[in-house]
């Protein structure tokens, strides 16, 4: 087994090798307006630190959000891509789960919450029974307005930073961003338990904020 895992649903432009029982290289990268530029170079430097091919891989990993409509489909048409060309299934992820089972290896083992920056002063969020465990589909909403929801759960990501006032317990030594090294890992035990995945598709709760004006009109030439 080698898994490639990618995600660009949040921030982070984070890439990782592993090769069923450890992370053999792995790239993380924050800038949330070059995941286009900083992707595909990330590929290539994992795989030269592992001394490896593309070839080799026998599964993608890819988050699949929630996360902002471009960064998001960023890394869903590369995996969709290297799926193709490698002839090997893409497996999908929740992104806010990779999160979730990080803040678990980092000693995290009771009920949480997941919450990454939506934009627009809302968080893309879910809570959780452990660190593997989901207890609610993830959702988009304002702080203030879950805050009764996540009160007293430790809570983990950008997200829950940003807003400490909403939510409870910021954990020291938590996980920000998404790491495609835990993501992998995940999907790995998955693998190995048989549980299924999430198809390819991005995972968005709401409508891209590039829209086509309401009275845009149509010229067509005589």
């Amino acid at each position: 087994m080698l898994l490639l895992a990618l995600d660009t649903a949040t921030p982070a432009v984070t890439v990782a090798l592993y090769d069923g029982s450890r992370v053999v290289a792995e790239s993380n990268q924050v800038d949330a307006r070059r995941h286009g530029e900083l992707l595909l170079p990330a590929v290539d430097r994992v795989l030269g630190e592992a001394g490896l091919k593309l070839e080799s891989v026998t599964g993608v990993v890819v988050g699949v959000g929630p996360g902002p409509y471009t960064g998001l489909r960023v890394g869903l048409v590369t995996a969709a891509t290297f799926g193709a060309v490698l002839d090997v299934p893409v497996h999908g992820l929740c992104t806010l789960d990779g999160i979730a089972y990080a803040a678990g290896l980092a000693g995290l083992e009771g009920p949480l919450v997941v919450a990454t920056d939506a934009r627009r002063k809302e968080v893309y969020w879910a809570s959780y029974a452990d660190a593997r465990t989901r207890a609610s589909e993830p959702a988009v909403d304002r702080p203030a307005d879950i805050a009764e929801r996540v009160a007293g759960l430790p809570a983990v990501g950008a997200g829950a930073v940003l807003y400490p006032d909403a939510f409870g317990a910021l954990p020291d030594g938590m996980p920000e961003y998404q790491s495609a090294a835990a993501l992998a890992a995940l999907a790995a035990e998955k693998l190995a338990a048989g549980e299924p995945f999430l198809p390819d598709q991005p995972l968005y709760l709401r409508r891209p904020d590039a829209q086509v004006p309401a009275n845009y009109k149509v010229v067509t030439p005589q």
